[in-house]
Order: structure tokens, then sequence, then C-alpha cells
């Protein structure tokens, strides 16, 4: 009888591991997309539940004479959250001020007090990257003092969770939707809508000195313009026009302390260009021979031909 040949167990045991890895990690980036994609239904839904509370604050604005002045006019104290079962443990302010009178231009806050003393701790301003990130998520995903339940059906309406270890503990903290567009900010002209860095550096120190004249109760208070990613490029200047106004007379005399950024971004030419290669070659998506050439021939800040034709 002839002898049947040998099945290779041993490979199709290596190919069958290789399958189940491949399906599992597929599978789990497929859950971390699906909880991540989740994440940002949830903002974008609460969002939208909050538009007719931010749409009733700016039709009263616009129809008050003085609104143009007096954002605390155009705030309104918050008890209860969409979501949040029962009173907030906290004191929560939402309101408008016009930051640009030409163009109709007003950025919208959330202020909540400290938990502590808010007559005695610091006040601070955070700012969202992107540019154009809405300051709720700074709110509900960094220092704010709520969080969304993760547990909750993906399908279902956004739950929120009360966060204990939350800045507002210390700190009286105005988190602002910046630059305009962002969030419920916005520009009664389509002109009003081009904004640059510089731009959003005028505009944010023009509301906190607005702010604070209708706030005087915390000019004595510490105070600190924070913001993290982009806003590495703007906190800096912020605090810089804050700086020369409270020297020159020109605005709000506050106690200014200093700023903070959180994995910011600074010169992203000078810093993040010269990564991008070596990551590259490190993931395996160009060859070891291009990225010789590249070291070779080319420079992280400026093309050649030279680097072209290697």
């Amino acid at each position: 009888m002839a002898r049947q040949p040998r099945k290779d167990t041993t490979k199709h045991a290596r190919e069958g591991e290789t399958t189940v890895r491949i399906f599992t990690m597929t599978t789990r980036r497929r859950r971390r997309d699906d909880r991540r994609s989740a994440l940002v239904a949830s903002v974008c839904l609460f969002l939208i539940v909050l538009l007719p509370s931010a749409a009733s604050l700016s039709s009263s604005s616009s129809s008050s004479s003085s609104s143009f002045s007096s954002p605390q006019q155009q705030s309104k104290i918050i008890t209860h959250l969409p979501g949040f079962d029962g009173p907030l443990p906290f004191q929560l302010q939402t309101g408008y001020v016009e930051v640009d009178e030409s163009n109709g231009v007003r950025l919208f806050y959330y202020f909540i007090r400290s938990e502590r003393d808010p007559a005695q701790d610091p006040v601070m301003i955070w700012l969202t990257g992107g540019p154009g990130c809405s300051a709720f998520s700074g709110l509900v995903y960094e220092i704010g003092p709520l969080s969304f339940d993760r547990r909750t059906d993906v399908n279902g309406f956004p739950k929120l969770l009360y966060k204990p270890d939350s800045w507002t503990k210390v700190s009286n903290i105005i988190f602002i939707d910046s630059p305009v567009g962002t969030g419920f900010s916005y520009s009664k002209t389509e002109q009003g809508y081009k904004s640059s860095d510089t731009q959003v550096v005028t505009q944010i120190v023009i509301f906190i000195r607005k702010w604070f004249d209708e706030h005087p109760e915390f000019l004595s208070n510490p105070f600190y313009v924070a913001g993290d990613s982009y806003c590495g490029i703007t906190v800096p200047g912020i605090t810089l026009g804050i700086a020369k106004g409270i020297e020159d007379g020109s605005g709000s005399a506050l106690s200014l302390k200093g700023y903070l950024v959180g994995n910011p971004v600074t010169a992203y030419w000078y810093y993040d260009n010269p990564a991008k290669i070596p990551f590259a070659h490190g993931k395996g998506l160009i060859s070891d021979e291009m990225y010789q050439a590249y070291k070779e021939s080319c420079s992280a800040w400026e093309f050649s031909q030279e680097c072209t034709e290697s």
C-alpha cells in the first residue's frame, strides 16, 4: 500500500494562529474605533441638545441694547444638564461675550466656579486645541468635572458622570469656544469667520477684559491662561497681550501669574518635520534604501533637486 504524504500540521497550526491573531487585532481595533466613534457621537449629540439653550442666549443678547458690552446679560446659570441625574454638584454659568462688534463675533463660554473657595482660588481660562475643538471636550475629556459614561449604550442617549478629580476642585475655570465657528461661538457675517492665530489672540484678550468687567469680584484672584495641543501657539501670545494691557492700563488690572500648556504645539515646522521620515521608516512604511537616500541627500526644512532625484 502506497504511503500517503504526511500533512504539515505545524504549518497549518502556524497559519491558524496567524489568522486568529490578525482576527483578534482587527476585532480589537474595530471595537476601539467603535468606542471612539461613540464618544464623538456623544459629544455631537450632547451639543445638539444644548443648542436651543445657546440659541436662546444669542437671541436674547441680540435684543438687548447693552448686550455688546455686557456679557453678564448674555449669561445663564445652569443647574441641570441632559444626561446627568439630578442637579449639578457645582456652579455652572454659560454665556456669550462679543469680541468683534463690526462682524457680530460672539464667543461662547462655560464658567465653572471652584468647588473649594471661589473667592480665593485662581481663575483660569481653558482653550482646547485643534484649532477648532469645542471647549466642551476640555470640560468632559480633560480637566472638567464631568465625563461621559463609557458604559452607555452606543445607540442610546449619552450619560454624564461627576468626576471627583477635576481641576475645578481648586480653581475657577472659564472654558471658551474659540476660534469663532467652534462649538457655539458664531459670527453674524461671513467675514467674521475668517480667522488667524493673531486674531484669536486679540479676540481672547478682548474676551477676558469684558468678562472681568462684569465679574469684578474675581479681579484679585490669581489668573492663569491655559490650553493644550495647538493652543501652544496662541496661549503665550494671549498671556503677553494681557501683560501689556496691565502694564499700559488698557486692560483689566488682573493678578496675572502665568500660563499653562499641555502637550503643546510650539514650532510645528521646526520640531515635527524632522521626525516624519524616521517615524515612517521605523514603522516600515518606507524601505531602508529610501531612508538612507533621504539621510544622504535631503533636509527636513527645505526641498532640493538632489533630494527629489534621489
